[in-house]
């Protein structure tokens, strides 16, 4: 019997790292292959999204969407891992701030962005982790880069600000937290996050309600397809001769979301391919998926 094919959208609990939740849900529903689109520290809570099966080979496209974000910062304190799990290492007065002058700050922080990575993150520096270089004391030069940001001010209670972020994939929340307080000459680190949104998902399964649906076998039930996973994704239609095509790796042509730079493409109600744009109505298939490997 095929394995399932499909995304769990949870809520993720403060306190479990991504790969904590996937091991669970593993042991949870005997599904061994299962990733996560877009990694949440520990700290954070709100969308994780899982892949089932061969929707694993989706993530790449779920991770490469919009996110946004519930923020909190505290300002007057610095930490080395820019947010609460990591260790204080300067404290200043912020009694002089004023909202005028945040608000001023916080202009900063809206439109196009370039933001240098944290030390503590799972990028790369010569095949080692940069929070594994940053726990033995090293310090790398990381390269900045551009980010699209949407700031929104929800609440200040100084030394408190709590946002709403907007943001393009490979943001980080933690720097936006460490750069505003930079910034303001005080410092500042991430207290809560939540993430609320990735892509077109915002409505994710509590963690007791997935717990309790795995352990009574009915956790199939809360699977969802790409069609809603990758509904920013437009959908191409296939006649047969095009689905025969796409499925021996073969380009095809067509008119249909040409301005697109990918398509799903479906035969007979079905996931076949992930199509890119290769210019002039022509269409590549990236990934093909046969229609016996998924079952909902």
């Amino acid at each position: 019997m095929p394995e399932p094919f499909g995304f769990l959208v949870i809520d993720k609990p403060r306190g479990m790292t991504s790969h904590d939740v996937v091991a669970r849900v593993r042991r949870g529903t005997g599904i061994r292959r299962i990733g996560h689109a877009g990694t949440l520290d520990p700290m954070a809570t709100g969308i994780l999204v899982l892949c089932i099966g061969e929707a694993t080979r989706l993530s790449e496209y779920v991770m490469n969407s919009h996110k946004v974000y519930e923020a909190t910062i505290l300002l007057g304190v610095e930490t080395n891992t820019y947010d609460a799990d990591g260790q204080v290492v300067a404290t200043a007065d912020t009694s002089h701030l004023t909202p005028e002058v945040v608000e001023a700050a916080l202009a900063h922080f809206r439109g196009e962005v370039q933001q240098r990575p944290p030390m503590y993150s799972a990028l790369r520096h010569e095949g080692h982790r940069l929070y594994d270089l940053a726990r033995q004391g090293e310090e790398i030069e990381r390269q900045p880069r551009t980010v699209q940001l949407e700031t929104v001010l929800l609440n200040m209670a100084l030394p408190e600000v709590q946002l709403l972020i907007g943001c393009s994939p490979g943001t980080y929340i933690r720097s936006i937290a460490h750069d505003l307080g930079a910034l303001l000459g005080v410092g500042g680190h991430l207290t809560s996050l939540c993430r609320m949104r990735s892509g077109s998902l915002r409505e994710p399964i509590g963690w007791d309600t997935l717990t309790t649906a795995m352990q009574d076998g009915t956790w199939r039930r809360y699977l969802i397809d790409e069609h809603i996973a990758l509904a920013d994704m437009p959908a191409l239609y296939l006649d047969d001769q095009q689905a025969d095509d796409v499925l021996h790796g073969r380009m095809i042509q067509c008119v249909e979301h040409k301005a697109a730079p990918l398509c799903r493409a479906y035969a007979a109600g079905r996931l076949i391919a992930i199509l890119e744009s290769q210019g002039a109505d022509r269409w590549h298939p990236a990934k093909v998926f046969h229609p016996d490997e998924q079952s909902s």
